[in-house]
């Protein structure tokens, strides 16, 4: 017998459907473009040249600008308004994304990709903190549950399109592809100015905090990018190293005096704040790492071809935008706390079953149940993720809660990814892969625990009315 859900019978307004389609297809094409170019690389070295450096960039100079830059964006968008911040954002996406699928040379694309990047870090605080301020209750667990369904799947689903346009068409479309989604919500997003709560002009960015922020968190991206071909005993790579450490230090003591910072330290003083970043700094370093792994060794070891690959890694991502909604729901109606806490455990274990992966590959017994169970489990973690960590911040500070869990969640990436030769070793083969899994897994479990340990579910508020008739008090939970 079919269930209604009571969360889906919740009104919906005009608005608050144009917020929802606007924060949607915006977060998805930031999200996307860092993980589409991963399966067209092989083609874009062999029409643009450079080597393995050129196509090492193409990766991270978009994830550099875009980690090292997202939280100014997420102080930007509460200071100037969302939707304003969403328009400069989606207005240089669109331009950016145009520049790489012209680009003529390797220097020119990976130009293109760092600008892309800075683009790309003013969409994504932006579009989620208007959801928040948009939606309240249930309501906003349920929207929070279906905008991360389709921008935690554009995570997984970037291979597939990279893939399918290397194969059938050209390398150049996954940049092109961007302008038909950002042309198409571009009228709604104009409209949507109006509706931007006013903004304190009094308050000061924090510019000294940006410079330190980008320093701190772009000289060891660099290190640890160009380690692997100029070595650590290089200037070039110890230098940066060293300065971005001590960027990072002198940001932290700079947030902790400044009278505005741009990372208000005192966030992380919140519990759900402090521990759910935690969880997502285990969780998504786990999904990089393990899709990462995966991906490869489905084409390097196992024979198939960019696109097959692609088909092969999306059962999670079909069961991700099916029932995320659903489970977004559930978590604000009985809290994320044990959500957070049982789909790392099934991630986790879903990677593990993995390790029956033997040579020749099977895919059907020896990789197809793995992904399944990590799809299950995945979709039972993200929208209880986001709505326990952006619900334990003040509604005038979603912008940088927001941004703040995104940068997370993208460093957590960019650390384990420079890691992967450490864990795999320099030729990958059947027991590097096998090291790969059990990484992921205890990334998966150590987020699990974070969240068991750490997330609180809110406290159902308590009215207290007045009795006409006998003036005593009656207690009544809302």
């Amino acid at each position: 017998m079919h269930m209604t859900d009571p969360v889906a019978l919740l009104p919906s307004t005009p608005l608050q459907k144009r917020v929802l389609a606007v924060a949607i297809v915006a977060s998805f094409i930031a999200i996307l473009d860092g993980f589409v170019v991963n399966l067209a690389l092989p083609a874009i070295g062999r029409e643009l040249g450079g080597g393995l450096v050129i196509q090492q960039w193409v990766v991270d100079a978009y994830l550099l600008t875009l980690g090292a830059l997202i939280l100014v964006a997420g102080s930007l968008s509460d200071h100037f308004g969302r939707a304003r911040i969403l328009e400069w954002g989606l207005a240089g996406f669109t331009l950016t994304s145009v520049m790489c699928g012209l680009a003529w040379n390797g220097e020119v694309l990976v130009v293109s990709r760092a600008l892309q990047g800075i683009a790309g870090a003013l969409l994504v605080p932006s579009s989620l903190a208007m959801i928040v301020t948009s939606f309240s209750g249930p309501a906003q667990s349920k929207a929070i549950g279906q905008w991360s369904g389709w921008t935690s799947a554009a995570a997984i689903v970037g291979p597939l399109i990279g893939g399918l346009s290397v194969d059938l068409l050209s390398w150049r479309v996954i940049f092109f592809i961007n302008v038909v989604p950002a042309a198409a919500i571009w009228p709604i997003l104009a409209g949507l100015r109006a509706s931007d709560a006013a903004r304190d002009k009094s308050k000061k960015i924090d510019y000294l905090g940006a410079f330190l922020a980008m320093i701190g968190l772009g000289g060891p991206v660099y290190a640890f990018i160009e380690q692997g071909r100029m070595g650590w005993g290089s200037v070039l790579v110890w230098v940066p190293l060293a300065a971005g450490i001590l960027a990072m230090v002198l940001f932290l003591l700079h947030e902790a005096r400044a009278a505005e910072p741009m990372l208000p330290l005192r966030l992380f003083g919140i519990r759900n704040f402090g521990w759910g970043n935690l969880a997502t700094l285990a969780i998504y370093g786990a999904i990089s790492l393990g899709f990462f792994v995966l991906g490869i060794y489905l084409q390097q070891v196992g024979g198939m071809a960019a696109t097959i690959a692609g088909f092969a890694l999306l059962p999670a991502t079909i069961i991700l935008m099916l029932t995320a909604s659903y489970f977004g729901g559930l978590a604000g109606k009985y809290g994320p706390r044990w959500f957070m806490t049982a789909g790392p455990l099934l991630c986790g274990v879903g990677f593990l079953m993995s390790l029956t992966v033997q040579e020749p590959l099977n895919y059907w017994t020896q990789v197809l149940p793995g992904q399944i169970v990590f799809g299950l489990g995945l979709t039972t973690l993200v929208a209880p993720l986001t709505a326990a960590i952006l619900g334990a911040v003040p509604q005038e500070e979603a912008g940088i809660g927001s941004a703040v869990n995104n940068a997370v969640a993208r460093i957590a990436g960019l650390i384990c990814i420079a890691f992967a030769g450490l864990i795999v070793g320099p030729v990958f083969t059947r027991e590097g892969l096998y090291n790969a899994l059990v990484v992921t897994a205890v990334l998966f479990i150590l987020g699990g625990l974070a969240s068991a340990i750490g997330i609180r579910n809110p406290v159902l508020e308590a009215t207290v009315e007045k009795a006409p008739d006998d003036g005593g008090t009656s207690d009544q939970r809302t």
